[in-house]
């Protein structure tokens, strides 16, 4: 069954609460800037919760710490973020709804893309409990359509209108060709180191093979925490212009996605605020309606993300 987007289907006093916020947030954007801003790819998590967390672990010096919405916002909202579609990274099943519970309590989060593996032989039933909820954008998992248990779990993404975050591998561009109607985001901007230079031909022929589906998007995201071979990254775009480039020639304007990747960008040794301006930098030389497309339109289309506003 499909589901409907674009409203809020909580109660008429959940979805009419944060409109006066939601305007405060735009309000703090100076004339002439983007509209709206919606970070695609955010993990909140509290180590200091009853029962912790599967990740990260304790020994992790950066990311061993809160990440909670006020945290995350106290950064990006000065940045003219408006909303956030986070990505639970923990394999606790449970932690799904545990956001879910959050972005009940904080319409500041207008998705969740959940944690199910395609190989648990609960997995049709975790989907169908979730995805009752509109929160629920879609998941984040490995699917091969050469695996009997990829194949179910996609045609149940497609019945549920829901969307698949993944890495890049060999089997994106068959999943594409078998399921056209399944929206696949690929993250981290597939891979692809970032040295300054031209990007390796070889590594951009997957991504290319990826980007001929008009389903298929690309986050650009990981550009300084995961992608960049110089730390601390620099700050400078012209040292990821050639990757961004080849990203623009094989997805244009209208499936580029804006993430940071929070608190996983800390690794970067930089600030969210360096973060995003590079790549506001990058877009804003590509005019004003490809930076309308980056930072919000294009997530509406892949996300289907709902206005948690009356």
């Amino acid at each position: 069954m499909r589901r409907k987007t674009g409203v809020c289907l909580r109660s008429r006093t959940r979805c009419n609460r944060p409109l006066r916020m939601v305007n405060e947030l735009r309000g703090i954007l100076k004339k002439g800037a983007i509209s709206m801003i919606i970070d695609t790819h955010t993990h909140f998590y509290d180590p200091f919760r009853a029962q912790g967390v599967p990740w990260p672990e304790k020994d992790d010096e950066i990311l061993y710490r809160r990440a909670l919405p006020e945290d995350y916002k106290a950064l990006a909202v000065p940045e003219g973020v408006t909303g956030t579609v986070m990505v639970e990274c923990s394999p606790w099943v449970e932690d799904n709804q545990w956001v879910l519970d959050l972005a009940a309590a904080d319409p500041f989060i207008v998705g969740l893309v959940g944690h199910l593996e395609p190989d648990d032989p609960e997995f049709a039933a975790h989907l169908e409990r979730f995805a009752a909820d509109p929160v629920f954008v879609g998941i984040r998992a490995r699917v091969d359509v050469a695996e009997s248990h990829g194949l179910a779990a996609a045609e149940m993404l497609v019945a549920h209108d829901l969307e698949l975050d993944t890495g890049l591998h060999e089997g994106v561009p068959a999943l594409a060709a078998r399921f056209p109607e399944l929206r696949i985001v690929v993250n981290h901007i597939g891979g692809i180191p970032i040295d300054g230079g031209p990007p390796d031909p070889a590594q951009l022929e997957l991504m290319r093979q990826a980007a001929a589906h008009p389903q298929v998007y690309c986050k650009v995201s990981g550009l300084m925490d995961l992608r960049s071979q110089v730390k601390p990254a620099p700050t400078d775009v012209d040292f990821y212009v050639p990757v961004l480039d080849a990203l623009w020639d094989m997805f244009g304007e209208d499936r580029l996605i804006y993430r940071s990747a929070w608190p996983v960008s800390a690794r970067s040794g930089r600030e969210y605020a360096d973060i995003q301006r590079v790549v506001r930098t990058y877009f804003t030389a590509r005019g004003e309606e490809a930076t309308e497309k980056y930072f919000w339109r294009n997530a509406k289309a892949a996300y289907k993300w709902i206005d948690r506003v009356g």
